[in-house]
């Protein structure tokens, strides 16, 4: 029988990191001193989630769809995509700017790599006073222009910032060029791609004196100029009761905000459900065991349940995802 699943988190040293996986979520990032990424599900290849809970530890998440199948992600979900998980799941701490880049979406990744494209959204859960997100183009904004600004060196000139706070929502769909400012925390749930077009990135060298690689020319045909989106998702906090903030053909997201006992009942969506735990402690309770989530901490519910408790320990914030 299926159960909740909890998976071991990843750790990635990125130049523009820094150490708030570790102080702000209480993760043991090692000797990592300047952690940017924290992965809490994956099917990435060579960067897998490892179960860790149950009898179904040291399992990867490839490994369980393959053998699951529409009993672990739906079976809407799994003639979709087949053995492909469709989702990954990060963390990210900008102690400094990340580049400026833009994903490509599902027809242009089919084309070039046989792969989806990158969508995206960032929930802040922390951020420094006056940090921000760059997303998106000023109006009017054309490929002319965009052409101009890449030989000069100064993208970012064309560029929206939104300062932010924690609990802001940004939805980022494919084609959107963006970056996450310093000082900025973010829960980020995408597409489960790899594929990122790196645009700009603010003049800066490593420590060997190179600046990172640049893909100007395979990014033109990624972004979408055209793009009226609204960036920064507004929504309504109410406690004990899932708000939907993102809603979209590639993942959909509510925030549950809750200090009681919630009876959860999924009969409809015909999807697996992830938790990700930004504040507070509960447990999910099903099959007679109590599994607990912390801050921090991701569940993943396979699609074969349908009904299961959550029991807050005090004020809990989770967000709720599935396809």
């Amino acid at each position: 029988m299926l159960y909740p699943l909890k998976f071991r988190s990843q750790y990635f040293e990125k130049i523009w990191g820094g150490q708030k996986i570790k102080k702000e979520l209480g993760k043991d990032t090692g000797k990592l001193t300047n952690c940017g990424e924290s992965w809490e599900l994956s099917a990435i290849p060579g960067k897998e989630s490892v179960v860790t809970n149950g009898y179904l530890a040291e399992n990867t998440l490839d490994e369980l769809v393959e053998i699951y199948m529409g009993d672990l992600v739906g079976e809407k979900v799994f003639d979709e995509n087949g053995n492909e998980f469709p989702l990954l799941i990060k963390f990210i701490d900008a102690q400094a700017d990340l580049s400026v880049q833009v994903h490509p979406d599902d027809k242009l990744a089919e084309k070039r790599y046989g792969t989806n494209g990158k969508t995206e959204m960032w929930y802040v859960v922390q951020a420094d006073e006056g940090a921000g997100l760059y997303v998106g183009f000023k109006k009017g904004v054309t490929k002319q222009q965009y052409n101009q600004v890449v030989k000069d060196g100064n993208v970012d000139s064309l560029l929206v910032f939104y300062p932010v706070k924690k609990g802001d929502v940004f939805f980022i769909p494919a084609g959107t060029v963006h970056a996450i400012g310093k000082g900025v925390f973010v829960a980020e749930i995408q597409q489960s791609s790899d594929v990122t077009y790196r645009i700009f990135d603010w003049n800066r060298v490593d420590a060997s004196g190179k600046s990172r690689e640049l893909h100007t020319l395979e990014a033109e045909d990624a972004i979408h100029f055209d793009d009226t989106c609204t960036y920064k998702i507004p929504y309504e906090q109410v406690e004990n009761k899932s708000i939907p903030i993102v809603n979209c053909k590639q993942f959909n997201t509510n925030i549950l905000k809750f200090n009681k006992t919630l009876e959860k009942v999924y009969a409809k969506i015909d999807s697996f459900v992830i938790y990700i735990c930004i504040e507070g402690k509960a447990h999910v309770v099903y099959g007679g065991e109590a599994q607990p989530i912390e801050k921090g901490e991701v569940l993943l519910i396979p699609a074969t349940i349908t009904e299961l408790a959550m029991l807050a320990d005090g004020d809990c914030t989770l967000l709720e995802v599935y396809i």
